[in-house]
């Protein structure tokens, strides 16, 4: 495993100002805003005009949204007795999720305004948040209340909250869509190799808690007659000793249903059944043994530092996991896999940006003699679910040794307090 560490730093940057037409999905609601006590002003009542947007409207579960709240008009005034100064306004807003996903996303905006004269409505503002998704389907995105607090003279906040009789209109709409779920099924043997009619301690692991597991041997593609059968325990592993009796198998394999299937069941692990029938009369048998290695990987460097990224903008944080060299001297059938997944990032204060803001494009090449292909797995996300780095693919003969690597790219959102944030890698090899 390896830990990744993103630094953001700079400045803010202004959200560009809109024009003309009415921008789709601009709405306006009745809201109350009371003015400040120390003001003496009474409340101010009237239609806010607003309009909500995201720079993802279709993303995945696991994706981090950046959405912006404008309030393009408020009936809120200026709750100082004189001209309020530039640059002393600062807003702080809500905004409501509904539909597949619910709850409330917090926005916050620049201590950024032109000088309001006395008794004038208070300036437009600009409002920016972000938010993980967690379910497919269609999320509605409607303006909730918002705070616009004046730092002149005094600290000053006049909350704006929608009316009680109605309810602000959806503003946006986004529709994400499911992560496929990786297959993780696999098998571990006691011994490679074994007498006609040995029993072999199996491990199949990786299944859902409380599967019907079956555990069969294979010469090639197709089953030979070993098999038995087991039940997965809450961790979703089956342990079993499967007798080998059939001379012709050559692999062990484990999997849900009524057979084999590249989405419910396992690679195969290599066995070798050693045939000893005594030589024929008059005879002798030489016999010289290739004994199976293993599948083993190494990977140069510890730690990987990405690129840096200024605060306000956020954006992608650059970089490159360390090389992974994959050494296949088993000799048998199987083919392997290797998987990663990553942890959150957490930086100052306990801040985190999550894992599935982490994406990928892998590359794997095979050495010269390698008798098995590398393919790279597809690019991106990486996230705690994981992804497929590379694998190759069950031959009749497999092995060889495989140069990995990839390059990774962090999402910051922006607005990501400034300070390194930290997490962690793991590859898995099976």
């Amino acid at each position: 495993m390896a830990a990744l560490a993103a630094t953001t730093g700079g400045a803010l940057s202004a959200p560009a100002a809109a024009e003309g037409e009415t921008p789709p999905g601009q709405v306006d609601f009745p809201t109350h805003c009371p003015a400040p006590q120390e003001a003496g002003l009474p409340p101010a009542d009237g239609p806010t005009t607003a309009r909500i947007t995201v720079d993802n409207p279709a993303p995945q579960v696991g994706d981090t949204v950046t959405v912006t709240y404008q309030v393009v008009r408020t009936p809120a005034l200026n709750p100082v007795g004189g001209e309020l100064p530039a640059d002393v306004l600062t807003p702080t807003g809500r905004i409501l999720l509904a539909g597949a996903q619910s709850g409330e996303v917090t926005v916050v905006g620049a201590k950024r305004n032109d000088p309001v004269p006395a008794g004038a409505a208070l300036p437009a503002v600009t409002m920016t948040g972000t938010f993980t998704v967690t379910a497919p389907g269609e999320t509605t995105l409607a303006p909730g209340g918002y705070t616009l607090h004046t730092s002149h003279l005094l600290d000053l906040d006049t909350t704006c909250t929608a009316d009680a009789a109605s309810t602000a209109p959806v503003s946006a709409r986004l529709t994400a869509t499911g992560l496929p779920t990786a297959n993780l099924r696999s098998v571990f043997l006691g011994a490679a190799q074994g007498r006609p009619g040995a029993k072999v301690k199996v491990t199949a692991a990786g299944f859902p808690p409380g599967a019907a597991v079956t555990v069969a041997g294979r010469a090639g593609a197709a089953e030979t007659a070993d098999r038995v059968s087991a039940t997965a325990d809450e961790l979703g592993t089956a342990l079993v000793e499967l007798p080998v009796t059939d001379k012709a198998t050559t692999a062990v394999i484990a999997y849900e249903g009524g057979a084999w299937s590249a989405r419910q069941g396992s690679g195969p692990a290599a066995y070798t059944v050693i045939d000893a029938a005594p030589p024929p009369s008059a005879t002798r048998k030489v016999t010289a043994t290739v004994e199976p290695g293993v599948l083993g990987m190494t990977q140069t460097g510890e730690d990987i530092t990405l690129g840096a990224v200024p605060y306000g903008d956020g954006g992608a944080a650059p970089g490159r996991i360390g090389t992974v060299i994959v050494t296949d001297a088993r000799g048998g059938p199987a083919g392997w896999s290797l998987t990663g997944k990553v942890t959150d990032f957490t930086g100052p204060g306990g801040i985190r940006i999550p894992g599935a803001s982490l994406s990928w494009t892998p590359r794997c090449v095979a050495a010269a003699g390698s008798h098995s292909t590398c393919t790279p797995g597809s690019a991106g996300v990486v996230g705690p679910e994981g992804a497929l780095l590379a694998s190759t693919p069950d031959a009749p003969l497999v092995g060889g040794t495989f140069t990995i690597d990839a390059t990774v790219t962090l999402r910051v959102p922006p607005y990501t307090p400034p300070g390194a944030y930290t997490a962690v890698l793991t590859l898995t090899l099976s």
